[in-house]
């Protein structure tokens, strides 16, 4: 998984794979049948890995509180101690050679089942009035997915954590903030104190 993580599904060799897991390159196809197999492998446990952030997030009580988690949780994510620079799925979806066409429609896919997901939370929120008047739920999904991705494709070129922060903060200023509420910029600014 982080391998394909740090360099793309086209970005890591059988060979590589191989040496990395300690197996012969036969013995990993008899374990995983091939290349595209195991990337799905790595994927899917991924999913188990990540899938955390949403539902941290979907948890919240407002719109706006899911969607600052999702932003914040992405940047701990694609910019953590612990974990590669950038994301998995966007690693993944840079795949371009037609042999790896399957590979990029099922990444495509899977980040179309994440918007849809956030989607639906924040429909949750228009019908308890809880976002404002006019805003799409969908449009707000898509809108906030972009950010994510800009997120992971800025960590995988090497923007540091606190600039990372500031991105989700900028981009929480569309949101207006309930009266009597925490700002984003306060809350931003014990994050950025930390990075």
């Amino acid at each position: 998984m982080r391998m394909f993580w740090r360099n793309g599904y086209e970005g890591v060799s059988i060979a590589a794979l191989s040496a990395e897991i300690g197996v012969t390159v036969p013995s990993l196809y008899l374990a995983f049948g091939n290349k595209e197999s195991l990337f799905m492998q790595a994927v899917a446990h991924y999913e188990r890995y990540s899938q955390h952030l949403y539902q941290r997030a979907f948890a919240r009580a407002s719109a706006r509180e899911v969607a600052l988690q999702i932003l914040m949780g992405e940047v701990e994510l694609v910019a953590g101690k612990d974990t590669p620079e950038g994301c998995l799925m966007v690693q993944g979806a840079l795949a371009t050679s037609p042999e790896s066409e399957p590979v990029r429609l099922a990444m495509a896919k899977l980040r179309r089942d994440a918007e849809s997901a956030v989607a639906a939370r924040f429909e949750r929120a228009r019908d308890e009035g809880d976002l404002p008047p006019g805003w799409s739920p969908r449009s707000l999904a898509s809108y906030l997915m972009t950010v994510a991705t800009g997120i992971a494709v800025q960590a995988k070129t090497g923007l540091p954590r606190k600039r990372l922060l500031q991105v989700v903060e900028m981009a929480m200023l569309i949101w207006p903030a309930p009266l009597g509420s925490e700002t984003v910029s306060h809350r931003m600014r014990a994050g950025l104190s930390q990075g």
